[in-house]
């Protein structure tokens, strides 16, 4: 005997509420006359806070991030007019967790009862990091496209000026553009479990291999630093500020200049590795005065998230001065 599935209208209450429990979903009502806002066990969880029978709108606004606070409440006020069903995403905050809430209903006083509106909670901020995340990569492969181009570009120029002839030219420009894919493959973390993807110093050299000798003389970059291994983890984001910060010196600081002079070296503790990246001899330096770019806020990012550590510029006349501190358990992981 087969078991029988029950229809939609054989549903208890119970069943809808588990249904609704295992959706996530919180259930909320809203007194457009009162400003009241009543919601069910799952909502005032999902807001953080100790269930009450009813809370008002502007107690749950201090909930609300402050960057989108102002945008609910018109979204809220501006959903009577809206025809038909109506979506609103904000985030909120939960001590120092942010999470993001999606607010969905009918407009235009649709299922009003009561002078009382009603609609649905959900939590989604996986969905959001995910589109972050997204966002997030999208501009860095977009930035790194660009700063690559810009890196050819200077290396098509260099050369074009001291090779003697095209053959040299190509010659000495496919041996540089080598070099770059080189230290591209050097960063890439190794199949297989293979361990360490590349000595701290090896890594430093052949990354910075390609502007050695762009300028008046070879061995204008000096590495001299602690001989530990860099782990699969840390090597692609080492290498992406090694590349970030070698591509803003090509632009503006030593290594722009044929007598320019880079010198890398590295102190350590128990905890740290602080890389000192020293330019000498380059054009004169400033901090700049626009807002920090994409190819900085992505340094710091890595540093920070990747390294375990911090990055702190010194803009000295003379060049300048970068420290870089990192956890030796990130760098080696």
């Amino acid at each position: 005997m087969t078991a029988q599935i029950p229809q939609i209208h054989e549903w208890k209450p119970e069943h809808l509420r588990l249904a609704v429990r295992a959706a996530g979903v919180a259930l909320w009502a809203w007194n457009v006359d009162t400003d009241a806002f009543t919601m069910d066990e799952r909502g005032f969880e999902l807001w953080g806070m100790p269930w009450r029978d009813r809370v008002t709108f502007e107690e749950l606004s201090a909930h609300i991030h402050p960057s989108d606070r102002d945008r609910v409440r018109s979204a809220f006020a501006a959903t009577r007019a809206v025809l038909g069903s109506y979506e609103t995403d904000f985030r909120i905050m939960i001590g120092n967790e942010v999470r993001w809430i999606s607010a969905r209903g009918q407009g235009e006083d649709v299922g009003i009862v009561g002078r009382t509106m009603f609609g649905i909670f959900l939590d989604v901020t996986g969905r959001k990091q995910a589109e972050e995340g997204n966002e997030l990569l999208a501009g860095e492969m977009s930035h790194r496209v660009k700063n690559l181009l810009t890196i050819a570009t200077g290396l098509t120029a260099i050369t074009s000026r001291n090779a003697p002839n095209t053959e040299d030219m190509a010659r000495e420009l496919t041996e540089r553009l080598t070099a770059l894919g080189r230290a591209h493959d050097l960063v890439r973390p190794l199949p297989g479990g293979q361990g360490k993807a590349a000595l701290l110093g090896d890594l430093l050299s052949v990354l910075l291999a390609p502007y050695d000798d762009m300028g008046a003389f070879k061995g204008r970059i000096r590495v001299a630093v602690e001989r530990m291994g860099v782990g699969e983890a840390a090597a692609t984001g080492l290498g992406l500020v090694v590349h970030e910060l070698a591509t803003n010196s090509m632009k503006y600081g030593a290594l722009s200049s044929p007598t320019g002079t880079l010198d890398l070296t590295s102190a350590a503790d128990e905890s740290e590795v602080i890389l000192t990246w020293l330019e000498q001899g380059g054009p004169q330096v400033k901090a700049p005065d626009a807002a920090e770019g994409f190819g900085s806020k992505l340094v710091r990012r890595s540093v920070a998230g990747q390294l375990g550590g911090s990055i702190t510029y010194e803009w000295s006349a003379a060049g300048v001065v970068i420290t870089l501190k990192m956890s030796r358990d990130r760098l080696t992981t």
